[in-house]
């Protein structure tokens, strides 16, 4: 299959490239690479066409294939949220080319045979790139590693109990410490599980209000001190994921200036939205770390701006209804993010708080730099996985079209502006709106 991108204006982070151009593709590859136009607006020694199928992109925007390094794709185990096919399709409605899935299965994936079986349903649908992470400790109980080695040769970028913090600091030494001598990143999940017992939601005037258990910011911020503190020692590399405290921004902020190994991540519900909207007791406002107070909300955007958080992430965590329609206290956290991500993110660049290339690294090289995996970068010879966006285009999020099977979005009936147009994975449309 051969296509070129026509006229679009083509943002590639990974080679400072910000220009309206042409991309071309072919077997799979860019081929071409960026050529810019002229003042005319025309291009120079055109080759024969006939066989290239052409989209004209004038006034879209081109980009890397974003990127997402935090899903939960539910499969195996639980399929009743999500398979692997229902979420690489709404990755590619929402504009991923590539998602790295969390170990949180059914069994959990702390083995071999799991991670082999993530890989190859994947690659069986083809709609992304998934790469699986695997998880810490056998079970993700915190007790014993699992062989990071064998994980790794069978496909594993990464390994995280995410959800299930590590409470024991020594395991998380040793964790670091195994990781670091195979080069691959250890994603914690920052919870000091004794103080956040019981809660349901941010620790504040929001939650004495409505009568619901808090979970206090020091809970995230104590255990972010730790893990800093054991990846300074090991000088191992730490990823800290969905960051969403102030106090968490500034030790990592700390952390970096004194040269401690550590990238972080945060994800859109943590810098639009805070605990007033849990007064709903909608329980798709309801996510683990919980929503948090205005302070921590614009200390995200300024770590954003800052560059003290590396990446955005979705932490797209698809639920069944019947784990989010019960009682706010019994539901299950997570918000369903995949096809939300990018539109949410974008309100960064109108606000100003992001240029749009610097929020298109968030999203793209920076995971595959932390990942280390050959994505994010429109060079010439690399994967033909592209996103194409119409930055102009208004579109109100309506949950019932998502293609994930998972309803509990907080933006549901939000009207946001830029939306995924074209998504190409590998060369072949995985996902086209226009």
């Amino acid at each position: 299959m051969k296509l070129l991108l026509k006229g679009g204006r083509i943002v590639d982070p990974s080679r400072n490239t910000d220009a309206v151009g042409d991309l071309r593709i072919e077997n799979g590859k860019i081929v071409r690479g960026i050529r810019e136009y002229s003042v005319s607006g025309k291009t120079e020694g055109r080759e024969n066409e006939s066989a290239i199928e052409v989209f004209d992109l004038q006034g879209m925007i081109v980009l890397p294939g974003l990127i997402d390094m935090h899903t939960h794709l539910r499969e195996p185990g639980f399929e009743y949220k999500e398979t692997i096919a229902t979420g690489s399709e709404a990755a590619a409605a929402g504009g991923f080319t590539s998602v790295a899935c969390m170990p949180n299965t059914n069994p959990v994936n702390d083995n071999r045979s799991i991670t082999e079986l993530i890989r190859r349903k994947a690659a069986e649908y083809g709609l992304t790139n998934v790469y699986p992470i695997a998880a810490i400790s056998v079970g993700s109980e915190g007790g014993k590693l699992t062989d990071f080695r064998d994980l790794r040769d069978a496909g594993a970028v990464a390994f995280s109990d995410d959800g299930f913090p590590v409470m024991n600091a020594a395991l998380m030494r040793s964790a670091l410490e195994c990781a670091s001598s195979l080069n691959m990143p250890i994603i914690a999940h920052c919870e000091d599980r004794h103080l956040s017992a019981g809660g349901v939601m941010n620790d504040g005037l929001v939650s004495a209000e409505v009568a619901l258990p808090g979970i206090p910011g020091i809970a995230e911020d104590v255990m972010v001190a730790r893990d800093l503190l054991l990846a300074e020692v090991t000088r191992a590399f730490l990823h800290i994921a969905h960051v969403s405290t102030a106090g968490a921004v500034r030790l990592i902020r700390e952390a970096k200036a004194r040269g401690v190994r550590v990238t972080a991540e945060t994800a859109p519900h943590y810098f639009t939205l805070t605990d007033e909207a849990v007064r709903t007791l909608d329980t798709a406002t309801k996510v683990n770390p919980p929503l948090r107070d205005e302070k921590d909300r614009l200390a995200i955007r300024e770590g954003l701006r800052d560059g003290t958080i590396d990446v955005i992430a979705s932490d797209h965590a698809p639920h069944a209804r019947k784990d989010k329609e019960v009682e706010f206290g019994r539901a299950s956290s997570g918000i369903t993010g995949l096809e939300t991500s990018l539109a949410i993110s974008l309100r960064l660049v109108s606000e100003g708080i992001l240029s749009l290339p610097d929020l298109i690294e968030k999203m793209t090289i920076r995971a595959a730099r932390i990942l280390r995996i050959p994505k994010g970068t429109l060079a010439d010879g690399a994967d033909a996985d592209i996103t194409v966006i119409d930055p102009k285009k208004e579109w109100t999020v309506d949950r019932g079209m998502f293609r994930s099977l998972g309803r509990n979005s907080p933006f549901h009936n939000w009207t946001v502006i830029g939306k995924t147009v074209l998504t190409i994975v590998g060369g072949r449309i995985r996902y086209r709106d226009f």
